[in-house]
């Protein structure tokens, strides 16, 4: 009981924490993604939240299941999952556990292993506790994109919509 009423008020301590990131820092990851989208047909979202709202909070069972219950009910909210061709991806970073998650959908996840996909997280989590939030989210970027273009490239004179915003979603 104690352990999940220290959970929660470092959920609501944490709430103001994304606005420590600066705009400028935020429109220079939304220009990263719609730079690297130019080069492929799959679509990235970046979604940083403060803490968990109190419903996730109060579930049973360990924290890393119910974090990964919410990056992907964020990649349904924010409709990665409506890709054409099934290709998007969820870049997740929950504040207040220092957890990140990428959730990549099924028309890209069978292309990629699980290590792969881990190796990217741990690569970004070192950046993140090395203070390098911008960079490793960049590298981040970078990484996922290399994946798509490798497997979804822009076809020389096609016009690629842009299906969801660039824009790194805050909550």
């Amino acid at each position: 009981m104690w352990e999940r009423i220290k959970r929660v008020l470092r959920h609501r301590w944490a709430e103001e924490s994304h606005r420590l990131i600066p705009p400028d820092t935020v429109e220079r990851l939304k220009q990263k993604v719609a730079a690297s989208e130019a080069l492929h047909s799959g679509e990235i979202r970046i979604c940083i939240e403060a803490g968990l709202p109190n419903s996730y909070l109060m579930r049973p069972g360990n924290l890393r299941t119910i974090t990964r219950q919410r990056a992907l009910s964020q990649f349904g909210k924010l409709r990665v999952w409506d890709t054409e061709h099934n290709n998007g991806v969820l870049i997740y970073l929950l504040l207040a556990e220092r957890t990140i998650e990428l959730v990549a959908d099924r028309g890209l996840n069978h292309f990629v292993s699980a290590q792969d996909w881990n190796d990217m997280v741990q690569r970004l989590g070192l950046a993140l506790r090395q203070g390098q939030f911008e960079d490793g989210l960049a590298t981040a970027i970078d990484e996922v994109s290399a994946v798509l273009v490798a497997r979804f490239p822009r076809q020389a004179g096609s016009v690629r919509p842009n299906e969801l915003p660039d824009q790194p979603t805050l909550t």
